[in-house]
């Protein structure tokens, strides 16, 4: 997951950052940049969505020919990584940015990308506005998931087995169903929030589970379908493992890397974290250049495919610190020191 240096730090310092750090767009861009920043694509975000779907379906067709226990798993961490990459599309989608077209934004993402996968957009930017108007605070919605890091090398690694076990993966379910049913508030945090249910039925009940889940479950026997109108119905339980084992590491890794382990404050240049990612990275925990997140946090409107330029601007200008490996991450998530508070 990227190469390792131990001469970086993977908590940005102060001193390695220039002051005042909450700095303004103009003064780290000209106008010419920030326009050529914004500039929207439909076909990168059209390849974006086929080529995601294109290797899924090299997975599905790798495990047809070679079936094993070996190329299951195999298969089935190739298909999170890139259910995962379904998930920061439809963020991509939350921010206008994977398509010019709105509707595109709006309807063709959250049904090729966030459906298939148990998710919401609509639900994912009102949820999502609030992470990016209250990061670093105690009232960031996604705090949850990387508060109480630092933690122990044996307290991580339950963690991860808990993932790759697959009773994170059953917990997550089970929120999903209760958020679903309208019992629980909806998030893709952590923390529940149980919903008043005083003059609610059974019947309402049902009624919220149907209108909500059903969506996922059409996109889900369409795969089904497509599988097995080849003959390999049964391959659709590599789908299955994947987003109960390996999704999950997969996402405590990469959020870990965004914002765990930094300062509790509210300037985004010490409460966010760019991590650097070599070709493992991107195939599982930072897909579609997820891991510019500091550079995603200055300015949201950037599409993916900009935000290494934009990284390489912003350490032209001394803005930003060196990026750190996951595993330098995960060596600082793991130390058992207190997390950092300011």
């Amino acid at each position: 997951m990227g190469h390792s240096d131990p001469h970086l730090t993977a908590t940005p310092q102060a001193q390695d950052l220039p002051a005042p750090t909450r700095r303004k767009l103009n003064e780290l861009f000209t106008r010419e940049q920030m326009a050529w920043l914004t500039q929207r694509s439909d076909w990168r975000g059209a390849w974006a969505i086929a080529s995601t779907w294109g290797v899924i379906a090299l997975a599905f067709t790798a495990l047809a020919l070679w079936p094993g226990v070996l190329t299951f798993v195999l298969a089935s961490a190739v298909i999170a990584g890139r259910q995962l990459c379904l998930a920061i599309l439809q963020h991509e989608g939350s921010h206008g940015t994977l398509f010019k077209n709105r509707w595109a934004n709006d309807v063709l993402t959250d049904w090729l990308c966030a459906r298939p996968i148990w998710q919401n957009l609509p639900k994912y930017k009102v949820h999502h506005l609030g992470h990016h108007t209250r990061t670093g605070t105690d009232a960031d919605p996604d705090i949850s998931l990387h508060d109480g890091y630092p933690v122990t090398r044996r307290s991580l690694a339950r963690k991860m087995l808990r993932d790759v076990s697959g009773l994170t993966g059953l917990k997550i379910a089970y929120g999903l169903v209760m958020m679903d049913a309208g019992v629980f508030k909806w998030t893709v945090a952590n923390h529940i929030e149980r919903l008043p249910q005083q003059g609610r039925t059974w019947r309402d009940v049902v009624a919220s589970l149907v209108v909500n889940m059903g969506p996922m479950v059409l996109t889900n026997l369409v795969l089904f379908g497509i599988l097995a109108a080849t003959g390999h119905a049964w391959l659709y339980w590599a789908w299955v493992l994947a987003f109960f084992t390996f999704l999950p590491l997969f996402v405590r890794i990469r959020s870990v890397a965004e914002h765990g382990c930094l300062a509790r404050t509210p300037d985004m240049f010490l409460n966010t974290r760019t991590t650097r990612a070599g070709w493992l990275a991107r195939m599982t925990v930072a897909p579609v250049n997820v891991n510019y997140h500091l550079e995603h946090h200055v300015m949201a409107s950037v599409p993916y495919y900009r935000l290494p330029q934009m990284h390489r601007w912003l350490r032209e200008k001394h803005a930003a610190p060196v990026a750190p490996g996951y595993l330098d991450v995960l060596r600082l998530a793991s130390s058992g020191s207190s997390p950092v508070r300011t």
